[in-house]
């Protein structure tokens, strides 16, 4: 288990300190203006000081029209930074890399939330969805390379950009929910062309050591995964992100995909050129053996959501017994109270089946 606890170095920024990174994980504990609550400090504090070499926040909204949760965390206006600052200071202080995860919900963003129509990148009626023209993409895009100049001046290491999970990065990624003739449809270059253009943005205007990484996902939502692959030696080839964070849902399983069948879907990325990108992987990752499997598959560091909700000193606890057995699910409200998640958190939890014992 010894390599899960080497650094790990980017091509920009400080190393992290082991090869553990907290995933951005949905709480609902920020205010409702999404400014950062001493609940979802509190959360993210212990998870670094429980080892974690790097500690992200949960997707925050970068425009208001964007969240897709309630209680969602803020980075769409300037009065999110002092909250921010706070948040980062106490990281760094804890040992740990920090990074806020840059998100946007389009289409899946709740109407009765956002108090508006939700969009998308064509009408989507099953969502209740409008388009967004040309110029508004042009926006979205301003607004998330303004949420990471907002993420820079915190003081945090870094930002993710989310364009997994069928959120509206994605939704432009997949031919389903993107049938526009601009320059945002079309070709897989231009239904990319969001998610690079935001790239180049946060390369151009926040500082040289700016840790940059971004979240795909290689399935559902209307995503092909072969695009996913030729997206992502893309993007490592191009050198201007730091880590791709693959969410694969369970990180050994086959793809869905009938023309890959035979090989594990992590297997379809670590076999890729990496040009000094770190690699990453999510999805059931429970136990040390699972978190060390994933290195010996080949990646660079694993993301640890739900292990990380049970035991916020996951990577902690394997220092002292590398085969540490994690408490068994469903796990009491006592429990998740001791590990830092509050009333509403806690709530949020008990929607998972199995989770919380009530």
């Amino acid at each position: 288990m010894a390599q899960l606890f080497e650094p790990l170095s980017f091509k920009r920024g400080p190393a992290m300190k082991n090869r553990f990174m907290l995933a951005p994980l949905t709480n609902s504990q920020s205010h409702a203006d999404g400014r950062l609550s001493d609940e979802e400090f509190n959360w993210l504090l212990m998870r670094a000081q429980g080892g974690f070499g790097l500690t992200m926040t949960c997707a925050a909204h970068v425009q208001a029209v964007g969240q897709g949760f309630p209680g969602q965390l803020g980075i769409f206006g300037d009065e999110h930074i002092e909250g921010l600052s706070r948040l980062a200071a106490a990281l760094r202080a804890a040992g740990s890399l920090s990074s806020v995860q840059l998100h946007h919900a389009g289409m899946r963003s709740p109407a009765e939330l956002i108090g508006t129509t939700p969009v998308c990148p064509s009408v989507n009626e099953e969502f209740g969805a409008r388009a967004l023209t040309t110029e508004e993409v042009e926006q979205l895009i301003e607004d998330f390379v303004r949420a990471a100049e907002r993420a820079d001046a915190a003081g945090f290491d870094g930002v993710e950009l989310h364009g997994a999970h069928g959120y509206v990065l994605c939704q432009f990624l997949s031919t389903e929910t993107n049938r526009r003739e601009d320059r945002f449809g079309g070709s897989l270059e231009n239904r990319a062309a969001p998610l690079t253009d935001v790239i180049r943005g946060i390369r151009s205007r926040c500082r040289p050591d700016f840790q940059l990484g971004v979240r795909l996902s290689p399935e559902r939502f209307g995503i092909d995964l072969a695009e996913m692959r030729e997206l992502a030696a893309e993007l490592m080839a191009a050198g201007d992100i730091d880590y791709l964070d693959m969410s694969l849902w369970s990180v050994f399983k086959e793809p869905q995909d009938e023309a890959f069948k035979g090989r594990r879907l992590i297997d379809l990325f670590t076999d890729i050129d990496r040009h000094g990108v770190r690699l990453g992987v999510a999805g059931k990752v429970a136990r040390p053996m699972d978190a060390n499997a994933c290195l010996d598959a080949g990646v660079d560091f694993v993301l640890l959501g739900r292990a990380a909700i049970l035991h916020h000193d996951f990577p902690e606890r394997m220092t002292h017994d590398a085969a540490f057995e994690p408490v068994t699910l469903p796990v009491s409200r006592e429990h998740l109270a001791a590990e830092g998640l509050s009333p509403v958190f806690i709530d949020y939890m008990s929607k998972w089946p199995g989770f919380v014992a009530d």
